[in-house]
């Protein structure tokens, strides 16, 4: 087991209890396709788990992922006026076909600008300084979000090759998913420069 600050233990036992809550609403629910984002989530948090010692992920970053977990999960397993979460209209700023801004596309913006500032510290220490510049990098770590992006368009894919009756959506779906990605990561990289985080 690696060793842990009593804050990445308290983080470790939020996480856990998360999981198991939504786990038992999933279950309870015949929530199939949930389940198997549960088990990614699993799969990513033992990722991070077993890697912390060597990366050394910012606390900020892993409350940040945390929190995308959490309102990932209560976008399928939570309801509001019958309505699940993620099929609620925050904001109507644009009707159909594309029904902006719902709670998915925020789900999206925010979890990929926390991804986005994950790539950051991967990526960050792998540079010389002197070796890119400002722009460039820049580019590279939006790209790096926008490809933890795809790989989750990739996941959501896969839950609808495994359980064919999923609330996934359609092209217009993945596409608005892709560019709240892309805002997200954006924002991301705004808010780099602006805090000048080197």
């Amino acid at each position: 087991m690696p060793n842990l600050t009593k804050s990445l233990k308290y983080l470790l036992a939020v996480n856990i209890a998360g999981i198991l809550l939504f786990t038992y609403l999933f279950l309870a629910r015949e929530n199939y396709e949930f389940i198997i984002y549960i088990a990614v989530i699993v799969f990513f948090l033992l990722l991070i788990l077993f890697s912390h010692e060597r990366v050394n992920y910012p606390e900020g970053i892993l409350w940040g992922l945390t929190a995308w977990s959490f309102l990932h999960m209560a976008g399928g397993g939570l309801y509001w006026q019958g309505t699940k979460f993620y099929e609620l209209m925050l904001f109507p700023i644009v009707g159909e076909p594309y029904n902006i801004f719902k709670y998915d596309q925020f789900v999206h913006i925010v979890g990929f600008w926390v991804a986005t500032l994950l790539a950051y510290y991967l990526i960050k220490p792998l540079m010389r300084d002197d070796s890119v510049k400002k722009f460039s990098f820049g580019l590279i770590i939006v790209m790096a979000g926008l490809g933890f992006g795809a790989l989750n368009e990739i996941v959501e894919f896969g839950a609808t090759v495994v359980i064919p009756e999923t609330g996934v959506g359609g092209y217009t779906n993945t596409a608005l998913d892709l560019v709240s990605d892309l805002v997200g990561a954006i924002g991301a990289m705004v808010y780099l420069r602006v805090r000048s985080i080197k």
